[in-house]
C-alpha cells in the first residue's frame, strides 16, 4: 500500500502534460481523460482512506531516502480525509464544467485542473515543510491560469490582485522556513516536532518567531482576518467551477494550521499558547466580517464569497481550542462548508448564465430559465450554510457549541452571526428569485440559457451531488462524528506521526550504508581480480606468441638449411 500513497500526486502530474501535448485540439478526448483521471483519484482516495482508518500513519520515502534527509509523504486519517474531499470536489467540478460549457471558453482548462489536483493532493500528503511550500506554489500557479480562464477585464483585474497577494504570502513563507531551519536544522515535520519539543524555553525566541510567521502565511491562504481582503473579488469574478474548486483552497491553509500547530508547535510545547492566542480573536473577527458581509453584499457572488469567509471563522473557532472534541467538531464543519460553498458557487454560476445583462446583481430582473429548480437548490444551500436545521450546517455548529461549553461570548458570536447570515441569504434569495415574478421584460430582453452549455442536465446533476453530500453528512452524522473523533485523537497523539516517519530510519540508513560498503568492497575485490587476470592473460599471450614464433623459426630454419 505504501507505493499507492504517491499516486494522487503522480497521476494528475502525468495526465496534465498528456492532455496538453496529445489532446490539445480535441476537447472530447480531453473531457474523457479528465473524467477518467478524476474518477481514478476518487477510487484511490477511498482506498487510502480505508487503509488510513485501519492503522497508524503510513509513510512513503521518495527515492528511498531516509528521513529527515529525504522527502516523505505521510498518509494519516486527516490527510486521507482531505484527499477524499478534494477528489469528490474535483470530479464534480469537471462534470459541471463540461455540462455548462465552461471548459471550452479558454485553453487548457482540464490540464490546469489536473495540475491543481496535483498541488492540492501533494500539500495534504507531504511530511516536509519546504515540500509544503513547493506544493503551495504548484497549486497556486495552476490557480492563476484557472482564475483568468475565459478572459474578461474584471476577471483579469481580480486575477492580478490574487497573484500579487499570494506571491507576498509565498515570500513570507520562505522567510518563515529560513528562520525555522536556522534554529532547528531541519524542515522534516516529524523531525521538527522532536527537536522543537526538546528545545530549552530560554532558547525558543527565534523558533517562536518562525511559528508566528507560519501562522501569518497560513492565515493568508485561509483568508483569516486581517488577510481576507483578496477573497471576495477573486471568488466572485472567477469562473463558476473555478470558484467552486477554490472552496477547497482556503481549506489548504486551514489544514496547514491544524497540522503544524498540533504536531510541531502544540500548545503544551515550547511555543506555548501562541497559536491559540492568535487564532481565537482572529477567528472571531473573521466570522463577524464574513456574516456581516453576507448582509451587506450587493451581488449574489459576493454573498457566497463572504459566506466562505464566515465559515472559515466558524471552523477556526473550533480549531483554536486545540482540544480533541473541538477539533473533531471543526473537521465536521470543514467538510460541510466545503461541499456547500462549492454548491453555492455553482448555483450562482447557473444564475449568472441565465440572467443576461443583470448578472448576479441583487436587483430586480425577470425570471430565468429553470427558475424553480435553481431557486430550490439555492435555498437548500443557503439553509445549510447559515446553519439552520435540519442540514449539516446546523449539526456542525451544534457540535462546535457543545465543544466550547462555558465560553458564552463565543456562543453569542456564533448564534448572532448565524441569525445575520439567515437574514442575508433570505434577502439575496428573495431579490433574485421571488421578486422576479413582479418584473416583466420584452421578448428580446428575456434571459436565455448560455449557448455554450453542452449539457445543462449534467451541470444540475453535479450541483445536486454536492448538496446531496450535505444531506448524507446529516444522515450519517453519527458514524462521521465517530470517525472524526478518532482522527482528532490521532492528531493529538503526535508520537504516532513521528514514530511512523522516524522510527527505524537510523537503523535502516546504517544497514544501507553497511550493505553499500560491503558491495563497494566486494566490487573492489572483483575489479582487482579482473585486473590481475588481465595482466596474467597478457603475459600468457606474450609468452605463447614468443614460443610460437620460436617454434616456427626453429622448424623453418632447418628446412631452409636443408
Amino acid at each position: 500500500m505504501d507505493h499507492w500513497i504517491i499516486a494522487p500526486v503522480v497521476i494528475p502530474a502525468m495526465l496534465a502534460p498528456l492532455i496538453v501535448l496529445w489532446m490539445r485540439y480535441d476537447l472530447v478526448t480531453q473531457r474523457v481523460a479528465s473524467i477518467l483521471g478524476m474518477s481514478v483519484l476518487l477510487v484511490l482516495a477511498i482506498v487510502l482512506m480505508v487503509s488510513a482508518s485501519m492503522g497508524p500513519p503510513e509513510v512513503y520515502r521518495l527515492g528511498n531516502w531516509e528521513p529527515p534527509y529525504g522527502i516523505v509523504l505521510v498518509l494519516d486519517r486527516l490527510s486521507a480525509l482531505m484527499l477524499l474531499l478534494t477528489s469528490i470536489l474535483g470530479l464534480v467540478i469537471v462534470l459541471y464544467a463540461i455540462g455548462s460549457g465552461w471548459d471550452k471558453r479558454g485553453w487548457h482548462f482540464h490540464s490546469l485542473m489536473q495540475f491543481q489536483m496535483m498541488g492540492i493532493n501533494g500539500a495534504f500528503l507531504t511530511g516536509d515543510a519546504f515540500n509544503l511550500f513547493v506544493f503551495f506554489e504548484v497549486l497556486l500557479i495552476a490557480s492563476y491560469g484557472l482564475m483568468i480562464h475565459g478572459g474578461g477585464r474584471a476577471r483579469l483585474k481580480s486575477g492580478v490582485q490574487y497573484v500579487v497577494y499570494n506571491l507576498a504570502g509565498s515570500t513570507l513563507f520562505l522567510f518563515a522556513l529560513g528562520t525555522i531551519y536556522a534554529v532547528a536544522g531541519t524542515l522534516n515535520m516529524a523531525d521538527l516536532a522532536v527537536k522543537v519539543a526538546q528545545m530549552p524555553a530560554d532558547q525558543s525566541a527565534l523558533i517562536k518567531v518562525g511559528a508566528a510567521l507560519l501562522m501569518l502565511v497560513f492565515a493568508v491562504k485561509a483568508a483569516l482576518v486581517p488577510f481576507q481582503f483578496w477573497l471576495p473579488a477573486t471568488y466572485t469574478n472567477a469562473p463558476g467551477p473555478v470558484a467552486a474548486l477554490f472552496a477547497i483552497m482556503t481549506k489548504v491553509g486551514v489544514y496547514a494550521i491544524v497540522r503544524v500547530y498540533t504536531l510541531i508547535f502544540p500548545i503544551t510545547g515550547t511555543t506555548g499558547t501562541l497559536a491559540h492566542d492568535i487564532l481565537l480573536p482572529a477567528a472571531m473577527v473573521t466570522l463577524v466580517i464574513g456574516m456581516v458581509g453576507i448582509l451587506g453584499a450587493r451581488s449574489l457572488g459576493r454573498v457566497v464569497a463572504y459566506s466562505v469567509i464566515g465559515s472559515v471563522g466558524t471552523m477556526m473557532l473550533a480549531f483554536a481550542q486545540f482540544t480533541q472534541g473541538a477539533t473533531s467538531a471543526g473537521l465536521y464543519y470543514m467538510v460541510h462548508s466545503t461541499l456547500v460553498a462549492a454548491a453555492l458557487f455553482l448555483i450562482a454560476d447557473l444564475v449568472r448564465e441565465r440572467r443576461g445583462r443583470w448578472g448576479l446583481a441583487l436587483t430586480d430582473a425577470p425570471k430565468i430559465a429553470q427558475h424553480g429548480l435553481i431557486a430550490a437548490l439555492f435555498f437548500a444551500g443557503a439553509i445549510a450554510m447559515a446553519g439552520m436545521p435540519p442540514l449539516s450546517g446546523f449539526l456542525g455548529k451544534l457540535m462546535i457549541l457543545d465543544a466550547t461549553r462555558g465560553q458564552w461570548g463565543l456562543w453569542a458570536v456564533v448564534l448572532i452571526t448565524s441569525l445575520i447570515a439567515i437574514v442575508g441569504f433570505g434577502r439575496a434569495g428573495s431579490q433574485v428569485f421571488w421578486r422576479s415574478y413582479a418584473v416583466e421584460a420584452e421578448e428580446d430582453e428575456r434571459p436565455q440559457p448560455s449557448k455554450d452549455a453542452s449539457s445543462p442536465a449534467l451541470a444540475f446533476t453535479a450541483t445536486g451531488i454536492l448538496l446531496a453530500g450535505s444531506v448524507a453528512l446529516t444522515v450519517l452524522a453519527g458514524p462521521a462524528s465517530t470517525w472524526l473523533q478518532a482522527t482528532s485523537a490521532q492528531l493529538f497523539t503526535p508520537v504516532q506521526y513521528t514514530d511512523a516517519v522516524l522510527a527505524g530510519a537510523e537503523a535502516r540508513a546504517q544497514e544501507a550504508a553497511r550493505i553499500g560498503a560491503h558491495d563497494h568492497g566486494h566490487m573492489e575485490v572483483i575489479e582487482e581480480m579482473r585486473s590481475e587476470d588481465g595482466h596474467a592473460t597478457d603475459g600468457t599471450a606474450t609468452d605463447g606468441h614468443t614460443t610460437d614464433t620460436q617454434t616456427e623459426t626453429g622448424h623453418d630454419a632447418p628446412a631452409a638449411t636443408h
